[in-house]
Formats: C-alpha cells, sequence, structure tokens
C-alpha cells in the first residue's frame, strides 16, 4: 500500500512539473532566401571578374561548357579554366556565392540528342561534366539545352525521343552529383534553362524531370516575332497584338504542368532587340517587321536611346514592359527596364517562385537593372 502511494506522489510531481513548465516553442525555420541567377559569359575568352560584384547575386551559371562526341568540353579551355579560378576568388567577398557550370546554350547545343540517346551515352556524359564541376571545385550543373525534340539553332540534331531521355538525363546527373555528396557531405546543384513558350512544354516532362532539379530557370525572353513590332519580355500579355505570349502565362503552364513555383525561377534580359519597321509604322508596337537588327544591352538603351536620338520612351501598362520607337528611322526597341525589372521581382514574391535570372551579366555594365533587382527583392 505505501509502495503504491509513493509512486503516485512521483506521478503527481512529474504531472505538475510538466503543466508548470511549458515545452520550449518550435524554431521557425527560416524563409529560404530569394535567388538571383547571374549567367555570365565565358565563351567570348577571358572575362573581367572585377566588374561582377559578387554581393549582388547569389549564383553565377558559367557560360558555355560544349557538348562534344557526347562528352561535355571546354572549347575554351584556356580562357575557362582562368575564369574559374577568378570566380571561385569572388567568394572571398560573398562565401555563400555558388559557380555553376552551364552546358550548351543556344550555339551549342548540337550534340545533346545524340549524348544522352543511350544509358550508356548518359553516363559519360554524366560523368564528363561532373569531372569538369569537381576539377575546378565548383557547386553544380546546369544545362541549357536548345531545344529537346524541337529545332532550335541550324544544323542541331534533334528527334521524339529526346522528351524522355531529357528527363533521364536529369536522373544521370542527379545521380552522379549525389554520390559526390556522399564523400564531401556537400550538396550540389543542378539546374536548367528552358523555353519560355508551351512547345516547350509539350516536348519535355518537366513534371518529371522537376524531381531531379533544383531550379527551372524559364527564359521568359525572345518572345519576338518576325511579322510584327512585339514585347520580347513581357510580364502579363499585351491587348495590342496577338498572339498573346507572356512571363505570366508560361509560368503558369509550368505549374499546371507539375513544376513547383519554390523551383521556378523567371528570366530578366539585360538586352534589347531592335527592329527595322514597315514604311507606313505610326506606333511601333503592332506595326509590321521589315527585319531584325542588332540589338544592345541595357546600359547602352539607357544611357543612349532613352528619349534621345530620336527614340521615343512608352511604357505599356497592360504587359508591364517598356519599348522605344524611332518615328523617323522606323526602328522599334524592345527590352526590359527598372520599372519592369520591380514588376517582374514583385511577381515572384507574390507567387512564391525562386528567384530571378538574367541573360547576360556583361549587357548592362552600369548594373543599373542589377541593382533594381536587389532594391525590388531585399
Amino acid at each position: 500500500m505505501r509502495t503504491h502511494f509513493v509512486t503516485y506522489c512521483l506521478l503527481a510531481i512529474v504531472a505538475l512539473s510538466t503543466t508548470a513548465c511549458p515545452q520550449k516553442p518550435e524554431e521557425k525555420k527560416e524563409a529560404p532566401k530569394t535567388i538571383i541567377i547571374a549567367y555570365v559569359g565565358g565563351f567570348r575568352g577571358e572575362t573581367d571578374v572585377d566588374k561582377v560584384s559578387a554581393n549582388k547575386i547569389t549564383h553565377i551559371n558559367y557560360a558555355f561548357v560544349n557538348v562534344v562526341d557526347g562528352k561535355a568540353v571546354l572549347t575554351n579551355e584556356a580562357t575557362d579554366t582562368i575564369n574559374f579560378r577568378k570566380l571561385n576568388l569572388l567568394k572571398e567577398k560573398n562565401p555563400d556565392l555558388k559557380i555553376l557550370i552551364s552546358l550548351g546554350g543556344w550555339g551549342w547545343s548540337k550534340n545533346f540528342s545524340d549524348a544522352v540517346l543511350t544509358a550508356e551515352g548518359r553516363e559519360a556524359f554524366s560523368q564528363s561534366a561532373l569531372d569538369i564541376m569537381t576539377t575546378y571545385k565548383l557547386d553544380g550543373i546546369d544545362i541549357d539545352w536548345e531545344y529537346p525534340a524541337i529545332p532550335g539553332d541550324d544544323g542541331n540534331i534533334y528527334r521524339p525521343e529526346d522528351k524522355q531521355t531529357y528527363t533521364l538525363m536529369f536522373a544521370s546527373l542527379r545521380a552522379k552529383l549525389d554520390s559526390v555528396t556522399k564523400i564531401t557531405n556537400e550538396p550540389y546543384l543542378l539546374t536548367t534553362a528552358t523555353g519560355g513558350f508551351s512547345k516547350f512544354l509539350e516536348n519535355t516532362e518537366m513534371g518529371k524531370a522537376q524531381e531531379y532539379l533544383d531550379y527551372v530557370n524559364i527564359m521568359t525572353y525572345d518572345a519576338q516575332s518576325s511579322e510584327t513590332a512585339i514585347h520580347h519580355t513581357n510580364l502579363y500579355a499585351s491587348d495590342s497584338y496577338e498572339p498573346k505570349r507572356s512571363a505570366d502565362l508560361i509560368v503558369q503552364e509550368y505549374i499546371k504542368a507539375g513544376v513547383p513555383a519554390n523551383k521556378l525561377v523567371m528570366g530578366i534580359a539585360f538586352y534589347g532587340r531592335t527592329f527595322k519597321l514597315k514604311d507606313d509604322a505610326t506606333k511601333g508596337l503592332g506595326d509590321k517587321v521589315e527585319k531584325q537588327v542588332s540589338g544592345k544591352g541595357f546600359t547602352y538603351i539607357k544611357d543612349s536611346l532613352e528619349n534621345r536620338n530620336g527614340y521615343a520612351k512608352s511604357w505599356d501598362s497592360i504587359a508591364h514592359a517598356p519599348y522605344l520607337f524611332n518615328s523617323g528611322e522606323k526602328l522599334f526597341v524592345t527590352y526590359d527596364d527598372e520599372q519592369s525589372v520591380k514588376a517582374k521581382c514583385e511577381y515572384v514574391l507574390q507567387n512564391g517562385m525562386a528567384g530571378v535570372m538574367f541573360w547576360e551579366y556583361s549587357s548592362d555594365p552600369k548594373e543599373y537593372l542589377l541593382d533594381a533587382i536587389n532594391e525590388a527583392l531585399k
């Protein structure tokens, strides 16, 4: 009986102490940081890394690594190696900066289809990409295949099977990266740049592919037309012309295809596209195109063209996009500016997207747009 009484007292004390001492609240998980991915071009040769502001970005995708004979290859190895060394030094200014190799691009996507057609090919391709990443102590791999199963640049190889092998390629790459993580205990990133148009989604399995990916960088630019003067990088669909293409529409299509919003990255153009219009053009936007002419980067557009030298700047409030029209020379310029960049960043935050990326760093050396990104996302 006494034993039972003592046990009862001990239980009562435990119960009281539990009630009196509230449990430690669970620590709140810090919200993931909105990412800013800069594509830095190494295809021209040695990069002026001193002009890269490491503290204004979170990731650098080094463009590009070529695909030759089924393997990832440094075509410009002499300068690529210098660039890798200098880019890694930027981590002294921003220890959290991640640097990835980007494979392919518009000009070097010819051989993807052949490289990843078979299991043996995917193994060799993935290992070669991994070897470059580990040799130069980088943080991941980005794939810019333009495009699986549909034409890209002249001479690109493509086949219907690309729709499935595109996914299998990422599975192979993810397995390689994870094998290194087991040794180093460090995470490695796998990302991709993807088409900002419906046909890209129709010819890929993005809902499956995203399972292996950290980020999906949608190229929400280059939406220009060879027939009509339209925006090439608008956030929303304009009511001034057909067809109805926009960053918003394609982002929603990616989500519908099975890619979570928190893996999606919004593309921003650091360059403009210029078009010579027909002689009867009166307003620019919506007029008929004669031909496309060479475009310029944003620093040049802002400092030399906006409301200067015959170029009148307008804002499409529906599309959230600027444009220039030179009525004398019948020239139309479509591009991103600080206002459109702010709108895109606000969209990213409102829709729970991972962040933004931009092509390409050297197009805006005064960093007008990069500063606008940082201001909008801070």
